[in-house]
């Protein structure tokens, strides 16, 4: 079976509610004049009855009609559209008088029925309204007037207006239908225009947006998300092209010079020293390719934030102490100082290996930048409920126009690239601000050219971090 388009949808919930409540209406209109047809029958019976009952002379265990030709006369010659059938019987039930209107019929008397009810059945096949009052002389029964009324036009009247109201049922749903597909169509006109921005919107353009409703309603904050949802996607699909093609270039590179080197060895004969130079040289460009796939790595790791946490208590001061020491070789063969201001013990609620790769990554660039005989200043210290961390050094700077780039995968900044002998990829600083942003560390880069470089960390102390 196929199913309803959403218009068609939208349409047919509203013409199912209508449909109820139109039903409910339509049930209430019949019933209501049924009741009121019927009442106004009831009303003018019993009216009929007592009206006859005062035109009456009762004497002797008898009664008859005081004005009978009259009454003959203005029951013959009345004109009514629903005419009123009179009938007096006596107390055996025998026929006294009774309406010309009646011609060779009589009505029939109920014994069952008690004195005054309404009841209906068939006189001649038609549908007639009947009561029957007793006449009394004193406490006895002398006769009864008998009452009726057709019911035909009544019924008449109910059979026409069921009709009215069968016909009219479908044809206003059917009208309804329609102008509901019509203001659905319209309610639902934004999605269209969804459904096709998103259609023309590819891996190769993502440029495209959906145009805004101009009525701020459940449609604009959906059109407005999808679009805020475009552009997360297109920065991110342009992130992952930038790193894909600086990956390619910066693998590239280290291989090439690889192979060069290899190809210049198979040219002709060398002596043993030759092929050791070349061979050692051969593993530096390994080794520095190692080190580039582990940083990419690193950095895809943590790319899209989903590296579970190990969080515990961290103590700052050896955390820091460590990672001096292990960089104790290039620290002594450049001659840098490194002096440490710790007035007190720290303590944070951090993972400790990552936060151990942000620290070397910062130091190692403080040595790395650092010119010969330098000086490294490290400094922990208490800001409120902040722990602040500052990491000084006097090396090459890095200009002011360079500054927003720094943590930009593969970016390195001139001032570095015209210094052949500083080695680097350009990632450590990328790697550095995602685990910051990980670990809700606050980074911030300060730098003057030849003056030096200036990096602060800010993160909860231990105590607030577990409140």
């Amino acid at each position: 079976m196929q199913q309803l388009s959403f218009k068609n949808r939208i349409a047919s919930h509203y013409i199912i509610t209508t449909a109820l409540l139109i039903a409910v209406v339509f049930f209430v209109i019949y019933f209501s004049v049924r009741f009121s047809v019927y009442s106004h029958i009831s009303d003018d019976i019993q009216s009929e009855s007592a009206k006859h009952l005062t035109e009456i002379s009762v004497n002797n265990n008898d009664f008859h009609l005081l004005h009978k030709n009259e009454w003959l006369e203005r029951e013959h010659n009345t004109i009514d559209v629903n005419p009123v059938f009179v009938q007096f019987i006596d107390e055996n039930k025998k026929l006294v008088e009774k309406s010309p209107n009646l011609k060779r019929s009589n009505l029939r008397f109920n014994s069952q029925i008690s004195s005054g009810q309404l009841y209906d059945y068939k006189l001649d096949g038609k549908l007639i309204r009947q009561t029957q009052l007793p006449i009394y002389q004193e406490k006895s029964i002398v006769g009864y007037v008998m009452v009726a009324m057709s019911l035909e036009n009544a019924q008449m009247v109910l059979r026409d207006l069921l009709e009215v109201l069968l016909i009219a049922y479908p044809s206003i749903l059917g009208v309804l239908f329609l102008i509901a597909r019509i203001i659905a169509g319209r309610s639902i006109k934004p999605i269209n225009t969804i459904m096709t921005t998103s259609d023309a919107i590819t891996k190769d353009n993502l440029k495209s947006r959906i145009v805004l409703p101009k009525t701020k309603d459940e449609l604009y904050v959906l059109s407005k998300t999808i679009n805020n949802l475009l552009d997360r996607l297109e920065n991110a699909i342009e992130r992952e092209k930038q790193f894909t093609s600086d990956a390619s270039h910066e693998l590239r590179t280290p291989l090439t010079v690889i192979k060069g080197t290899l190809e210049v060895l198979t040219r002709k004969p060398r002596t043993p020293q030759e092929y050791e130079d070349k061979i050692n040289f051969c593993i530096t460009e390994v080794n520095h390719l190692n080190h580039l796939v582990d940083q990419l790595l690193l950095l895809a790791r943590y790319e899209n934030e989903k590296q579970s946490l190990k969080i515990e208590s961290v103590y700052l001061n050896a955390l820091f102490l460590e990672v001096i020491a292990r960089q104790s070789v290039l620290i002594e063969s450049k001659g840098i100082t490194i002096t440490t201001l710790f007035k007190d013990d720290f303590y944070c609620e951090s993972d400790q290996h990552l936060l151990a790769i942000i620290i070397n990554n910062l130091i190692s660039n403080a040595l790395k930048y650092s010119k010969e005989n330098g000086v490294i200043e490290i400094e922990l210290r208490q800001n409120l409920h902040l722990i602040e961390c500052t990491i000084s050094d006097s090396g090459i700077g890095i200009p002011k126009a360079d500054l927003e780039k720094v943590f930009q995968p593969f970016f390195r900044s001139n001032a570095i690239t015209i210094s052949p002998d500083i080695k680097g990829v350009g990632i450590g600083l990328s790697i550095v601000q995602r685990l910051c942003s990980l670990l809700s560390i606050e980074v911030k880069i300060t730098s003057e050219e030849n003056i030096g470089t200036q990096v602060n960390l800010s993160f909860l102390s231990k105590d607030l971090s577990n409140s």
